[in-house]
């Protein structure tokens, strides 16, 4: 059995508290076992499961796993602690904030001998299958992508582009390696409005 710790209590964070206490049925996720959680809020326990502080996470010998369910800004520090403690980690997309953070990130996972996972669960949704069944067969010309999303906090969510590429894995999976010819973006401050645009093209230049 490993030993896991959620830390982060938001919709992802308790998400995860309640597959964590129902895991399905002869698969892997039955070898773990929720220890705790580490939250800022002083909640002493959620789900029938205890809190305990970010230190007793770090040393405790019955956690083996982190599951990173923080704010975007907070996860690199979080990740760095947990393998720096001989531990392995899941963390929630995205791993870092910038590909040179991302890559130490999995450089001390491996000096560590730890596993270092980021949950990004875009290619398994009901609408990315729907859409996939629709172009299957289908040869690109050309096409749009939209995605909208709720004001976004920079400070705390990472540049705009963390919201939309997501989107950006549906596209390569579909239609392989992407190169970024442009890119622009509209900003109102007033209206809290912002638009991110983007244009790729394949291999084959469609």
């Amino acid at each position: 059995m490993f030993g896991v710790v959620v830390v982060g209590i938001g919709i992802a964070g308790s998400v995860r508290i309640r597959d964590l206490l129902s895991p399905l049925q002869s698969t892997p996720s039955e070898s773990l076992k929720l220890q705790s959680f580490v939250s800022r809020r002083d909640l002493g326990q959620y789900n029938g499961v205890k809190q305990i502080s970010l230190e007793e996470a770090l040393k405790s010998n019955e956690i083996d796993a982190a599951f990173i369910c923080t704010e975007n800004q907070n996860h690199e520090p979080s990740i760095r602690r947990f393998l720096e403690a001989g531990k392995h980690v899941l963390v929630e997309y995205p791993v870092a904030l910038s590909a040179q953070t991302a890559h130490e990130l999995w450089q001390l996972a491996e000096q560590k001998g730890k596993v270092l996972h980021v949950e990004h669960i875009e290619l398994l949704t009901g609408e990315f299958n729907q859409l996939k069944k629709e172009v299957d067969g289908k040869e690109l010309v050309e096409g749009v992508l939209h995605f909208t999303g709720g004001a976004l906090d920079e400070q705390r969510f990472g540049f705009q582009s963390f919201s939309g590429i997501a989107r950006i894995t549906w596209l390569v999976d579909l239609f392989g390696n992407l190169t970024v010819t442009s890119a622009s973006k509209e900003e109102n401050e007033e209206e809290k409005y912002s638009k991110l645009t983007a244009h790729f093209t394949t291999a084959d230049n469609r």
